[in-house]
């Protein structure tokens, strides 16, 4: 199973509306969405189901990139040839922006927030007025709020949240559809990983596998009994005899 899989999730369907009601926004309302949570509660799933929903550029950023660096990303997955300058690199993007009317997703924007090249967003912003969306960890909004500039063109805030009951049951069923994984069992599940999504597939998938190893159709907490969950936490160090 992989994380990436498209199901429409708690957390897909928060984004999705929200970059809708940016993108039909009146005119002179400012057209920035952010979308912040901790790591593994399905952001980036949000973002690819939400980049294609929408037909919206997509680009995830690295720790490494310079303005420049983040620009040429754009410019490729708008399959532009750059131009020579930053300048003009800037107006090419909020062209096509503005021409296409499609909005940008900019996923793991963190590491560009406490850097210079924050301030080419706010460019591309006010040269495009287009709609963009910004993806990132917990410290986003507070990395924000250190650029005013930014800041004030946020329309509309998506505090991403822990993966429900419901979330679960759909992940599940679309992933493993020849098992039937209980309720409970799905629960406990997510009480012990406390809704991170990505240790939400990790554990189904050991699930699924021994279920298969059995030979289970069907598995309840019962069944499942002291195997227990990975919660991320390394295993207690074994004591010498």
């Amino acid at each position: 199973m992989s994380v990436s899989k498209i199901i429409p999730l708690t957390n897909v369907g928060l984004l999705a509306t929200a970059i809708e009601r940016a993108m039909q926004r009146p005119e002179g309302l400012p057209g920035l969405v952010v979308a912040y949570g901790p790591s593994g509660l399905g952001k980036s799933v949000a973002a690819g189901w939400a980049a294609n929903m929408h037909r919206a550029y997509y680009v995830e950023c690295r720790d490494t990139w310079s303005k420049k660096a983040f620009l040429l990303a754009i410019l490729r997955e708008m399959a532009i040839s750059p131009a020579r300058t930053l300048s003009e690199m800037v107006d090419q993007i909020a062209e096509q922006l503005s021409r296409s009317n499609r909005p940008i997703l900019v996923d793991d924007v963190q590491y560009l927030l406490d850097k210079a090249a924050a301030n080419v967003l706010t460019d591309i912003y006010n040269a495009s007025q287009g709609t963009i969306v910004l993806i990132g960890e917990e410290r986003v909004p507070h990395s924000l709020a250190k650029l005013e500039r930014l800041h004030n063109r946020v329309l509309e805030w998506v505090p991403v949240q822990a993966a429900t009951l419901d979330d679960l049951r759909s992940l599940a069923d679309a992933s493993y559809p020849s098992l039937l994984i209980a309720d409970d069992l799905l629960d406990d599940l997510r009480k012990k990983v406390r809704g991170c999504l990505r240790r939400v597939s990790v554990n189904l998938y050991r699930v699924f596998s021994e279920a298969q190893a059995i030979g289970w159709e069907r598995v309840d907490l019962n069944q499942w009994g002291n195997r227990g969950w990975f919660t991320g936490d390394a295993p207690a160090r074994r004591a010498c005899a």
